[in-house]
């Protein structure tokens, strides 16, 4: 009685913390959508004009579109969790707009995304709108084949290059199994957009140039995103628990990082560093983050990964559920030394 009565209070201190930072606020979501895609469109219509000069300047610039694309893609994401204008139907609208920009249909990722907040940290229900990650036990029990598969899915050329491609381009053109009427649609009227964006651009730029444009800015930004979000719920001292004992606020508290980025990072990735705040409460936009954090000391314990200490993550595998951490592929040598693991790691 004593521990629910605990849980209880816990749940109402950072519920009354996040109350006031819930507000949407329409002038920081205009101001916010003016700065990025007003940029966003003058970067292509420089691209366009840099094309005659020289591609070793067109390249550069559509790097730099990457990282206004990325945050677009944060405009859409508080679109999909309804935080970002005050007005849902603002939300949505904006949302599928954003969607088209980032190859990316609104309703079908607001569904998989919602999944994700429902589920983060629950080792039971893992496999949706998050990166594949086994238990030690899980690896071993593996043939050979799936465990080389696995192998490949971690390896960061592909967890951070193909994989987002991978995403971007061709995963979100179809309709998820499961998916409602709803989705469905949004899937339909985004790919009817992106085609005729696409055309559209192509004839203006040409096809060839459109396309390694597109490919560049797209890789730019999914794999840097993809880096986030990686980093957000795969770091030292992660929190993963069985269902039975899992825990939303110590979940959001623990199982997401305060990345503590650069202030010109943290202005391209739009606060999403702030990651246990937002995961506390998706229901506050990304420009309130920041604010919310600093201003209880509910957060004050919540230690930051730096942008050099977050490098570590690229060693992390596994999770080891005896040890209550992540941990590498050579940690199953040592278990298989002291024969604790069976077969080929």
């Amino acid at each position: 009685m004593q521990q629910m009565a605990t849980g209880q209070t816990r749940e109402m201190d950072w519920k009354s913390a996040v109350a006031h930072f819930q507000k949407s606020s329409r002038w920081r979501a205009g101001w916010q959508s003016i700065n990025t895609l007003v940029p966003y469109a003058a970067l292509w219509a420089l691209m366009y004009w840099s094309i005659s000069v020289s591609w070793w300047l067109t390249i550069p610039l559509a790097i730099l579109a990457g990282g206004f694309l990325i945050r677009v893609f944060i405009i859409f994401h508080d679109c999909g969790h309804g935080s970002f204008f005050p007005s849902q139907r603002a939300n949505n609208v904006l949302g599928f707009l954003t969607g088209v920009l980032t190859w990316s249909p609104y309703s079908q990722w607001r569904a998989e995304h919602a999944a994700h907040h429902a589920t983060s940290g629950d080792l039971d229900r893992r496999g949706v709108g998050d990166i594949w990650t086994l238990t030690v036990e899980e690896y071993l029990a593996l043939p050979r084949r799936k465990r080389l598969a696995y192998r490949l899915a971690r390896q960061p050329a592909l967890l951070f290059l193909f994989a987002p491609l991978f995403t971007f381009f061709i995963k979100h053109r179809f309709v998820r199994a499961g998916a409602s009427e709803r989705e469905r649609r949004s899937v339909f009227w985004t790919n009817v957009a992106v085609l005729a964006m696409a055309v559209g651009l192509s004839c203006v730029f040409g096809l060839k140039a459109f396309c390694i444009i597109q490919l560049v800015i797209l890789a730019v930004a999914g794999g840097v995103g993809f880096w986030l979000f990686y980093v957000q719920h795969q770091f030292e001292g992660v929190y993963w628990e069985r269902r039975q004992d899992w825990d939303f606020t110590t979940a959001a508290l623990q199982g997401s990082s305060f990345y503590k980025l650069p202030k010109v990072l943290q202005w391209f990735s739009g606060n999403i560093g702030f990651h246990h705040v937002h995961h506390l409460s998706s229901r506050i936009p990304n420009y309130n983050l920041e604010r919310c954090h600093q201003a209880h000391p509910l957060f004050s314990s919540v230690k930051a990964v730096t942008l050099l200490a977050s490098f570590k993550s690229f060693t992390f595998r596994l999770w080891d559920e005896q040890r209550r951490e992540l941990v590498g592929f050579g940690h199953l040598k040592t278990l298989r030394r002291t024969g604790q693991g069976a077969g080929p790691v």
